[in-house]
């Protein structure tokens, strides 16, 4: 028999590709983390943090847009930026107990996720606002809402992983 006809004919699977391989890791993390008591604990710091942050984002959100008339866009970016502030210092020594870690290099990573998660808050707010119609500060009462699983995962598992 020919070695080579059988190498030919055999189905060869394509080599993994670190994309496929990172995302399956992700995936079983996640999995893994959702057994734990302690993280669903964390998880209620964090939404503890963020529930101070909602509330820190839409008074700065409220008062950027009525007391100072801004663009609602701008005010969101503005009501963003107060925010993250006070959610990265509460994240950071209340919710993931990391001041072992090097805050700036946290502080980079954390902000990384928030703007992602910000950009999809923006996003998901031009659409209530411009498409729906439905009025500025619910729409950004929402937005905010919608997008904060997506800032949970990404700081529990890169912005303050150990």
């Amino acid at each position: 028999m020919n070695d080579e006809a059988t190498t030919v004919d055999a189905p060869v699977s394509p080599p993994p590709t670190r994309r496929r391989d990172t995302a399956r890791h992700t995936a079983r993390r996640v999995h893994l983390g959702a057994r734990k008591a302690s993280n669903w604990f964390q998880l209620v710091r964090f939404g503890v943090v963020g529930a101070s942050g909602y509330v820190v984002n839409l008074v700065t959100f409220a008062l950027l847009v009525h007391a100072l008339g801004l663009d609602y866009r701008l005010a969101a970016t503005g009501a963003f930026l107060v925010a993250v502030t006070n959610n990265f210092a509460w994240n950071r020594h209340w919710t993931f107990d990391a001041r072992n870690g090097h805050a700036g290099f946290q502080a980079v990573r954390f902000l990384t996720v928030s703007l992602v998660a910000f950009l999809f808050n923006l996003a998901f707010l031009e659409l209530l606002v411009s498409t729906l119609g439905l009025a500025e500060v619910p729409a950004q009462a929402l937005a905010v809402a919608f997008a904060t699983p997506l800032n949970f995962v990404g700081n529990k598992l890169w912005t303050f992983d150990r």
